[in-house]
């Protein structure tokens, strides 16, 4: 079996999602923040006339902060009813990956908190790290971010 992933870079690393997730990558445009929210949510922006809670995955990691570039983006994804925007420093690549380039995570590197990290895989020269953007949110941070759609743009 075949993975396609879209690839994208958070300080120099390389991480992949499955492209069924995503819906869109944009580039960087204005973000209204909003009082209150979690600090690894940046806030919202207006998409083609919804709201779209936006959340920086360098916060949401814990990955030293960056100013965004010409080649930050938003990658624009649904996890189950949520519609959500996360920031990236590029998306690089839509690659396919056979399953024998994917290798489970060492146990060693999985805590419950980066459960959401599904495997590794090796592509040339390069690890990419496979997530599973369902689980980078938990439920009820899902559910703040449904709440934030509310918000006027």
């Amino acid at each position: 079996m075949e993975h396609q992933l879209v690839v994208f870079e958070l300080a120099n690393e390389h991480y992949g999602v499955d492209i069924a997730m995503v819906e869109g990558i944009i580039k960087m445009q204005q973000i209204t923040a909003v009082p209150h929210a979690p600090s690894y949510v940046e806030g919202v922006t207006n998409l083609r006339g919804a709201v779209l809670p936006v959340i920086d995955l360098r916060k949401r990691f814990n990955l030293p902060p960056e100013d965004t570039t010409k080649n930050s983006r938003i990658i624009h994804i649904a996890i189950d009813n949520v519609k959500v925007g996360m920031i990236v420093d590029a998306v690089s690549e839509v690659l396919r990956v056979p399953e024998e380039a994917i290798e489970p995570t060492p146990p060693i590197v999985t805590t419950v908190d980066s459960a959401f990290i599904t495997g590794i895989a090796k592509i040339d020269n390069r690890l990419v790290i496979l997530l599973d953007l369902g689980k980078v949110l938990s439920i009820n941070e899902q559910e703040k971010l449904m709440a934030l759609s509310a918000v006027p743009a």
